[in-house]
């Protein structure tokens, strides 16, 4: 299907409406093929106040119902999927909760509180015959799916090394999160892990061909001192009820990962240190590298000058992403960005769409959902006991070995 052509209309109820919800209602709105047909969030504000944006500019022009109560929003007989954008620690409660009443589901990311409530989450799929797709929109960014290209094309040789980040400055998110109604505050207080790990992990999962004949192993992380929020909360809320409370988590969570094909990976969370954002790429293989940040690309034949004083070594790579640029973008160009974070935001949510549509499998499924979102509570689990070796479960059962992709179309991310 064409960009911007339309399929049959899909019935949708949503389930989180608060800043990313908000945002992400806007962007389905705008599908003349999607129906909201019910919104739902704890905050009676939230839910009056955006129906009522999306009637006032003219985004909708069907009745949407509002409720508090998610379960009213489950048991509907009018939608066939649920869209879940709530608090991380209600990810994948609802989600199990939805395929229990005959739902699909999109999730937004985060990460899982425990590897069982993971191992439910696919249970529950594998029992209904349903599925989830996490809604990891950086999958979808225009370089991640140029470097995904240059990898299959193997431009860097062999990959053998991969690295990534959140990091990213959330102290005024996440010190206001008392006033601004947001569930970082209390994750960060409590807990000490690799809390946001599926920006990164989700492009170099692809990358990896996890899952499809690859799978992580094993998991070990370590997690600096706490004290930036502290800092930062004694300076501009010295009278706060938390300023001079212990947060739990580490200023700097870093996290090691081996795979059954002999690829490392390290991902890094960093949200309480000043910093400028960045998500920390890196892909290296036996033929070259690539880095995300000074975007600096070095192929071994190819490089012949001297930039920031990698002599010989590191060139700009607008050139190799805009010859590897994806189809995908080359479409979506001509038919015109819209949606949050660059565009990347639509594209996630139409690969969703259009596999209900066309009855396909999801570009990620539940299987790559809950692989990704175990890091978190694998990485808690290995900081707690002395920055230890976690072994990470194989979800698939051994089926990793022989698994192919099912997903088809322009929206597809594996082989």
């Amino acid at each position: 299907m064409k960009m911007g052509e339309l399929g049959r209309t899909v019935n949708l109820g949503v389930i989180g409406v608060g800043g990313r919800g908000w945002g992400q209602v806007e962007v389905l709105a705008q599908m003349k093929d999607v129906c909201i047909k019910v919104i739902c969030d704890k905050h009676q504000d939230r839910v009056d106040n955006l129906i009522e944006y999306l009637h006032k500019e003219n985004l909708v022009d069907y009745p949407i119902d509002g409720t508090l109560v998610d379960e009213e929003v489950l048991c509907r007989d009018d939608i066939e999927a649920v869209v879940i954008m709530s608090d991380w620690e209600t990810h994948i409660d609802l989600a199990i909760r939805a395929m229990r009443h005959g739902k699909y589901v999109a999730m937004e990311v985060g990460g899982a509180a425990s590897v069982n409530e993971c191992w439910e989450m696919v249970r529950t799929a594998q029992q209904t015959g349903l599925d989830v797709m996490l809604l990891e929109n950086c999958c979808y960014n225009n370089e991640e799916m140029a470097l995904l290209n240059m990898v299959r094309a193997g431009v860097f040789g062999e990959i053998v090394h991969c690295k990534g980040g959140y990091q990213h400055d959330l102290r005024d998110e996440i010190g206001w999160g008392d006033e601004n109604r947001h569930y970082r505050l209390h994750n960060f207080l409590n807990r000490n892990g690799e809390l946001y790990p599926t920006h990164e992990m989700g492009p170099i999962a692809k990358y990896l061909d996890l899952n499809y004949g690859n799978r992580m192993v094993s998991l070990v992380s370590m997690a600096s001192k706490a004290v930036g929020m502290n800092d930062y909360l004694r300076r501009e809320r010295p009278d706060c009820a938390h300023a001079n409370a212990t947060f739990r988590e580490g200023d700097i969570v870093t996290t090691m990962i081996k795979c059954a094909n002999g690829e490392t990976i390290v991902l890094t969370h960093d949200c309480t240190l000043p910093r400028p954002y960045s998500r920390g790429g890196h892909i290296q293989g036996t033929r070259g590298l690539w880095q995300e940040d000074n975007r600096r690309i070095y192929i071994e034949g190819e490089a012949s000058e001297v930039i920031d004083g990698w002599l010989h070594v590191g060139v700009d790579d607008k050139e190799w992403m805009d010859k590897y640029k994806s189809d995908l973008w080359k479409e979506y160009e001509e038919f015109g960005l819209r949606g949050g974070h660059g565009g990347m935001d639509y594209l996630v949510f139409r690969g969703f769409i259009e596999a209900l549509q066309q009855k396909t499998h999801f570009p990620i499924d539940v299987y790559d959902t809950a692989a990704w979102m175990a890091i978190t509570a694998l990485s808690e689990d290995s900081i707690a006991n002395g920055s230890m070796p976690v072994a990470f479960p194989d979800f698939t059962d051994g089926k990793w070995m022989l698994r192919k992709d099912e997903a088809v179309g322009p929206y597809k991310l594996g082989k």
